[in-house]
């Protein structure tokens, strides 16, 4: 009668509590959407960027057929959970598509099966793919310290890759997560 919604339960108040805590705090999250592959690589949620046409789908295509897995290909909607937690997933018109030059768009859990894909992934490390001629301009070939990216007000941490042609960039980017996890 008060307009006063209320809500009844059996269980218990600290059970109910942390629920909704989780519920509204993913609700009501900061969130942007950001430009590249999300991808499950050896259990670690990695962000490819890079400007268009570098091959991050086809990387990503790569990567998927090592036996990672694919969460976004070119919009990825990020949400900050708490404090130090960016959380990623797809956007549902994009869900399970790559678009790779010259094929299209390709079905990744018709054609490698639903253990290809993924929901979504914590971000825990950004690959910048950069050209020759960018690298050698505008980034260190050793930096003296971790590079990190603002995401949501999170650092998160970032290795910028070169591209050229002959590199095998998916055993690249695998060796960088190894290096991260360890």
């Amino acid at each position: 009668r008060a307009q006063i919604p209320l809500f009844a339960t059996h269980e218990s108040a600290a059970f109910i509590i942390d629920v909704l805590r989780t519920y509204l705090s993913k609700h009501f999250a900061d969130r942007t959407t950001m430009h590249g592959v999300f991808m499950d690589i050896l259990g670690l949620g990695v962000l490819i960027t890079g400007e268009s046409g570098l091959g991050k789908s086809e990387l990503g295509l790569e990567l998927i057929s090592r036996g990672n897995g694919l969460v976004a290909d070119d919009a990825v909607d990020l949400y900050r959970i708490n404090q130090t937690t960016i959380e990623g997933k797809c956007p549902e018109l994009l869900q399970n598509l790559l678009e790779v030059r010259g094929i299209g768009l390709l079905d990744i859990r018709a054609i490698f099966g639903e253990s290809a894909v993924r929901r979504r992934m914590r971000l825990k490390l950004i690959v910048h793919l950069v050209r020759k001629e960018t690298m050698e301009r505008d980034y260190e070939r050793m930096p003296y310290e971790p590079l990190t990216q603002d995401v949501l007000g999170v650092p998160v941490l970032k290795v910028v890759v070169q591209v050229v042609a002959g590199r095998n960039l998916a055993v690249l980017l695998e060796a960088a997560v190894r290096n991260t996890i360890l």
